[in-house]
């Protein structure tokens, strides 16, 4: 009877390992809302990482996470680092390209609690009276990612975030007009 069970659990743990192993590896969040500002003022608060403390949902899950600043001012360049608590953790942005007013790349690094590089990108496009902007982040997840993200909805939890980041942001740059 033992020797049943413990078949069934190994073959329980290699049938999710095959089935996890042909989850694709590449994934992407993007998530688009309505400014009620010009592409300039929405494309400010993004390309200046001086600003982030403002509208960045993350800086809210710890409000006493260590900043730093490197290379530009603002724009391709320019440089943020943070490491804070759990919840967000330790990385670096760096804005890899800047076209103003309708573009913004970035290469997202994370260090802890994994480690993992993606691409953000951030397009601002002329709407009505306001903007379009529409956030994604794009990558690779590894075999560890990909088992995570079978139990744990990314999509609708950084998709979520970038929700209210852009939500945030709608309400810096309607307050300054």
């Amino acid at each position: 009877m033992l020797k049943w069970i413990m078949i069934s659990i190994v073959a329980a743990i290699a049938i999710f390992a095959g089935y996890v192993a042909m989850l694709p590896s590449e994934f992407s969040v993007t998530r688009t809302a309505h400014i009620d500002a010009s592409p300039e003022a929405v494309f400010a608060q993004v390309n200046d990482y001086h600003n982030w403390q403002n509208w960045s949902p993350w800086a809210k899950l710890d409000p006493n996470a260590k900043a730093t600043f490197e290379g530009a001012n603002s724009g391709e360049g320019a440089a943020f680092g943070w490491s804070g608590n759990s919840e967000v953790g330790e990385g670096k942005m760096t804005i890899t390209e800047a076209k103003p007013n309708e573009r913004i790349v970035m290469r997202l690094e994370f260090f802890q609690p994994m480690q993992g590089t993606n691409e953000t990108v951030f397009e601002f496009a002329p709407e009505g009276n306001g903007t379009r902007m529409t956030w994604t982040m794009s990558g690779h997840n590894g075999f560890i990612g990909r088992a995570i993200c079978t139990f744990v909805n990314m999509d609708r939890i950084v998709g979520g975030m970038f929700e209210k980041g852009m939500a945030n942001i709608n309400e810096i740059v309607k307050s300054k007009t």
